[in-house]
Protein backbone atom coordinates (compact mmCIF):
# COMPACT_ATOMS: atom_id res chain seq x y z
CA UNK A 1 0.00 0.00 0.00
CA UNK A 2 1.31 3.60 -0.76
CA UNK A 3 1.51 6.12 2.19
CA UNK A 4 2.23 9.19 1.78
CA UNK A 5 4.25 10.81 5.08
CA UNK A 6 3.64 14.43 5.30
CA UNK A 7 6.92 16.37 7.13
CA UNK A 8 8.31 12.73 6.83
CA UNK A 9 11.75 14.00 7.23
CA UNK A 10 11.06 14.90 10.90
CA UNK A 11 11.47 13.58 14.48
CA UNK A 12 8.35 11.28 14.00
CA UNK A 13 8.00 10.89 10.11
CA UNK A 14 10.96 9.78 9.33
CA UNK A 15 10.44 6.90 11.86
CA UNK A 16 6.70 6.31 10.53
CA UNK A 17 8.35 5.87 7.29
CA UNK A 18 11.26 3.54 8.38
CA UNK A 19 8.35 1.61 10.49
CA UNK A 20 5.86 1.77 7.02
CA UNK A 21 8.62 0.13 4.51
CA UNK A 22 9.46 -2.69 7.02
CA UNK A 23 6.43 -3.78 7.05
CA UNK A 24 6.45 -4.17 3.22
CA UNK A 25 4.52 -0.55 2.15
CA UNK A 26 5.40 1.60 -0.18
CA UNK A 27 6.01 4.89 2.33
CA UNK A 28 6.62 8.04 0.77
CA UNK A 29 8.72 11.35 2.96
CA UNK A 30 7.23 14.28 1.60
CA UNK A 31 8.28 17.44 2.65
CA UNK A 32 9.76 20.49 1.27
CA UNK A 33 13.18 19.09 0.97
CA UNK A 34 12.07 15.93 -0.67
CA UNK A 35 9.69 18.58 -3.05
CA UNK A 36 6.90 18.40 -1.69
CA UNK A 37 5.37 21.54 -0.69
CA UNK A 38 1.73 21.59 1.02
CA UNK A 39 1.90 24.99 0.91
CA UNK A 40 3.01 26.10 -2.33
CA UNK A 41 0.82 22.52 -3.79
CA UNK A 42 4.72 22.08 -5.38
CA UNK A 43 4.76 18.09 -6.13
CA UNK A 44 1.59 17.32 -3.84
CA UNK A 45 -0.26 15.68 -6.79
CA UNK A 46 2.36 14.07 -7.83
CA UNK A 47 2.83 12.55 -4.68
CA UNK A 48 -0.38 11.72 -3.92
CA UNK A 49 -0.66 9.44 -6.92
CA UNK A 50 -2.24 6.31 -6.32
CA UNK A 51 -2.13 6.88 -2.42
CA UNK A 52 -4.41 5.03 -0.29
CA UNK A 53 -2.87 6.67 3.28
CA UNK A 54 -2.05 10.05 3.95
CA UNK A 55 -0.02 10.91 7.27
CA UNK A 56 -0.15 14.67 8.07
CA UNK A 57 3.16 15.43 10.41
CA UNK A 58 3.93 18.20 9.15
CA UNK A 59 4.82 21.64 11.78
CA UNK A 60 4.73 25.06 11.10
CA UNK A 61 8.43 27.08 10.64
CA UNK A 62 6.91 30.13 12.52
CA UNK A 63 4.86 29.95 16.25
CA UNK A 64 3.53 33.58 15.26
CA UNK A 65 -0.29 33.62 16.34
CA UNK A 66 -0.84 34.63 12.52
CA UNK A 67 1.91 32.91 10.59
CA UNK A 68 1.28 29.54 12.29
CA UNK A 69 -3.08 30.17 11.24
CA UNK A 70 -2.10 30.61 8.00
CA UNK A 71 0.23 27.32 7.90
CA UNK A 72 -2.60 24.94 8.96
CA UNK A 73 -5.31 26.17 7.27
CA UNK A 74 -2.87 26.71 3.97
CA UNK A 75 -1.40 23.66 3.67
CA UNK A 76 -4.85 21.74 5.27
CA UNK A 77 -6.95 22.98 2.61
CA UNK A 78 -4.32 22.14 -0.34
CA UNK A 79 -3.77 19.08 0.90
CA UNK A 80 -7.26 17.62 1.12
CA UNK A 81 -8.25 19.16 -2.40
CA UNK A 82 -5.10 17.04 -3.41
CA UNK A 83 -6.59 13.95 -1.56
CA UNK A 84 -9.86 14.17 -2.94
CA UNK A 85 -8.25 14.53 -6.70
CA UNK A 86 -5.98 11.60 -6.02
CA UNK A 87 -8.74 9.15 -4.54
CA UNK A 88 -6.90 9.12 -1.03
CA UNK A 89 -8.97 6.81 1.56
CA UNK A 90 -7.83 7.46 4.69
CA UNK A 91 -6.20 10.85 5.88
CA UNK A 92 -4.43 10.39 9.61
CA UNK A 93 -3.62 13.76 11.72
CA UNK A 94 -1.09 14.11 14.32
CA UNK A 95 -2.36 16.47 17.06
CA UNK A 96 -1.78 16.90 20.71
CA UNK A 97 -3.69 15.97 23.69
CA UNK A 98 -5.29 19.07 25.32
CA UNK A 99 -5.76 20.92 22.10
CA UNK A 100 -9.04 22.10 22.94
CA UNK A 101 -8.20 23.28 26.20
CA UNK A 102 -5.21 25.49 25.43
CA UNK A 103 -6.81 27.89 23.09
CA UNK A 104 -5.45 30.55 24.53
CA UNK A 105 -2.32 30.05 22.60
CA UNK A 106 -2.23 30.72 19.10
CA UNK A 107 -0.04 27.26 18.14
CA UNK A 108 -3.55 25.37 19.55
CA UNK A 109 -5.89 27.68 18.17
CA UNK A 110 -4.46 27.14 14.46
CA UNK A 111 -4.18 22.81 15.61
CA UNK A 112 -7.75 23.23 16.21
CA UNK A 113 -8.64 25.17 13.06
CA UNK A 114 -6.85 22.62 11.30
CA UNK A 115 -8.62 19.62 12.98
CA UNK A 116 -11.95 21.69 11.85
CA UNK A 117 -10.92 21.44 8.17
CA UNK A 118 -10.68 17.65 8.56
CA UNK A 119 -13.25 16.90 10.22
CA UNK A 120 -15.52 19.03 7.55
CA UNK A 121 -13.77 17.22 4.90
CA UNK A 122 -14.34 14.71 2.45
CA UNK A 123 -11.84 12.07 3.26
CA UNK A 124 -12.21 9.72 6.07
CA UNK A 125 -9.84 10.56 8.51
CA UNK A 126 -8.06 9.63 12.17
CA UNK A 127 -6.74 12.53 14.42
CA UNK A 128 -4.02 11.08 16.44
CA UNK A 129 -3.46 13.34 20.01
CA UNK A 130 -0.24 12.48 21.30
CA UNK A 131 1.11 13.67 24.68
CA UNK A 132 3.82 15.90 24.74
CA UNK A 133 7.22 13.90 23.01
CA UNK A 134 10.02 13.17 26.12
CA UNK A 135 12.30 14.81 23.36
CA UNK A 136 10.63 18.00 23.95
CA UNK A 137 11.30 17.69 27.57
CA UNK A 138 14.41 19.96 27.38
CA UNK A 139 12.94 22.44 24.93
CA UNK A 140 10.32 22.76 27.60
CA UNK A 141 13.22 23.75 30.06
CA UNK A 142 14.66 26.15 27.89
CA UNK A 143 11.36 27.74 26.79
CA UNK A 144 10.95 28.59 30.56
CA UNK A 145 14.39 29.71 31.47
CA UNK A 146 14.81 33.08 33.14
CA UNK A 147 18.55 33.58 33.76
CA UNK A 148 19.34 30.64 36.96
CA UNK A 149 15.48 29.42 36.99
CA UNK A 150 13.53 27.34 35.16
CA UNK A 151 9.68 28.71 35.95
CA UNK A 152 7.15 26.02 35.54
CA UNK A 153 3.72 25.18 36.37
CA UNK A 154 2.94 22.49 38.90
CA UNK A 155 0.84 20.66 36.19
CA UNK A 156 0.72 17.21 35.18
CA UNK A 157 2.82 15.78 32.19
CA UNK A 158 2.63 12.49 30.62
CA UNK A 159 5.17 12.48 28.05
CA UNK A 160 5.62 9.60 25.58
CA UNK A 161 8.88 8.62 23.73
CA UNK A 162 9.13 9.20 19.91
CA UNK A 163 9.49 5.74 19.31
CA UNK A 164 5.89 5.15 21.02
CA UNK A 165 4.34 7.89 18.35
CA UNK A 166 5.53 6.74 15.84
CA UNK A 167 4.37 3.09 16.66
CA UNK A 168 0.41 4.66 17.39
CA UNK A 169 0.94 6.62 14.14
CA UNK A 170 1.66 3.48 12.12
CA UNK A 171 -1.23 1.51 14.09
CA UNK A 172 -3.46 4.40 12.94
CA UNK A 173 -2.19 4.69 9.12
CA UNK A 174 -3.01 0.99 8.92
CA UNK A 175 -6.14 0.35 10.80
CA UNK A 176 -10.09 2.11 9.33
CA UNK A 177 -11.01 5.46 9.63
CA UNK A 178 -11.88 6.34 13.38
CA UNK A 179 -13.44 9.45 12.12
CA UNK A 180 -13.28 11.18 15.95
CA UNK A 181 -10.04 11.85 18.03
CA UNK A 182 -7.50 8.87 19.33
CA UNK A 183 -5.80 9.78 22.58
CA UNK A 184 -2.37 8.29 23.04
CA UNK A 185 -0.15 8.93 26.13
CA UNK A 186 3.07 7.89 27.67
CA UNK A 187 2.63 5.12 30.54
CA UNK A 188 3.66 7.48 33.28
CA UNK A 189 2.01 10.77 34.51
CA UNK A 190 4.53 13.26 36.76
CA UNK A 191 4.22 17.18 37.74
CA UNK A 192 5.80 19.19 35.47
CA UNK A 193 8.01 21.45 37.33
CA UNK A 194 9.39 18.16 39.56
CA UNK A 195 10.03 16.05 35.57
CA UNK A 196 12.05 18.69 34.33
CA UNK A 197 14.06 18.82 37.51
CA UNK A 198 14.80 15.41 37.26
CA UNK A 199 16.05 15.93 33.35
CA UNK A 200 17.88 18.98 34.73
CA UNK A 201 19.47 17.14 36.92
CA UNK A 202 20.40 14.18 34.88
CA UNK A 203 22.17 16.80 32.48
CA UNK A 204 24.28 18.38 35.71
CA UNK A 205 22.56 21.80 34.32
CA UNK A 206 22.95 24.52 37.12
CA UNK A 207 19.70 26.25 36.57
CA UNK A 208 17.16 25.73 39.36
CA UNK A 209 13.25 24.99 38.52
CA UNK A 210 10.76 27.41 40.86
CA UNK A 211 7.58 26.34 40.71
CA UNK A 212 4.84 28.96 39.74
CA UNK A 213 1.15 28.04 39.17
CA UNK A 214 1.21 31.03 36.56
CA UNK A 215 4.41 30.38 34.63
CA UNK A 216 2.89 29.67 31.07
CA UNK A 217 3.28 26.51 28.87
CA UNK A 218 4.41 27.53 25.50
CA UNK A 219 2.23 30.90 26.21
CA UNK A 220 -1.02 29.89 27.64
CA UNK A 221 -1.72 28.76 31.91
CA UNK A 222 -2.17 25.41 32.54
CA UNK A 223 -4.80 23.44 34.18
CA UNK A 224 -3.88 20.65 36.02
CA UNK A 225 -4.81 18.27 33.88
CA UNK A 226 -4.64 20.17 30.54
CA UNK A 227 -2.30 17.66 29.24
CA UNK A 228 -3.40 14.53 30.29
CA UNK A 229 -5.12 12.44 27.94
CA UNK A 230 -8.73 10.69 28.96
CA UNK A 231 -9.14 6.97 30.50
CA UNK A 232 -9.09 5.22 27.19
CA UNK A 233 -5.79 6.37 25.54
CA UNK A 234 -3.30 3.93 24.43
CA UNK A 235 -0.41 3.90 26.37
CA UNK A 236 3.06 3.58 25.43
CA UNK A 237 5.81 1.23 26.48
CA UNK A 238 8.49 3.71 27.03
CA UNK A 239 9.19 4.68 30.72
CA UNK A 240 11.32 8.05 31.46
CA UNK A 241 13.70 6.40 33.96
CA UNK A 242 14.81 4.15 30.63
CA UNK A 243 14.52 6.52 27.65
CA UNK A 244 17.01 9.15 29.55
CA UNK A 245 19.36 6.66 30.09
CA UNK A 246 19.18 5.33 26.97
CA UNK A 247 17.70 7.29 24.07
CA UNK A 248 18.56 10.99 25.13
CA UNK A 249 22.05 11.77 26.15
CA UNK A 250 22.39 14.95 28.06
CA UNK A 251 23.70 17.77 25.70
CA UNK A 252 27.71 18.54 25.79
CA UNK A 253 28.26 21.35 28.33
Amino acid sequence: MKIVVIGGTGLIGSKVVTKLTALGHEALAAAPNTGVNTITGEGLAEALEGAQVVVDMANSPSFEDQAVMDFFQTAGKNLIAAEAAAGVKLHVALSVVGTEHLQGSGYFRAKLAQEALIKSGPIPYTLLHATQFMEFLRGIAQSAADGNTVKLSHAYIQPMAAEDVADAVVEAALAPAANGTVEVGGPEKFHMDELIARVLEFDKDPRKVVTDPDAPYFGVKLEEGSLIPGPDAKLGATKFDWWIENVAPPPKR
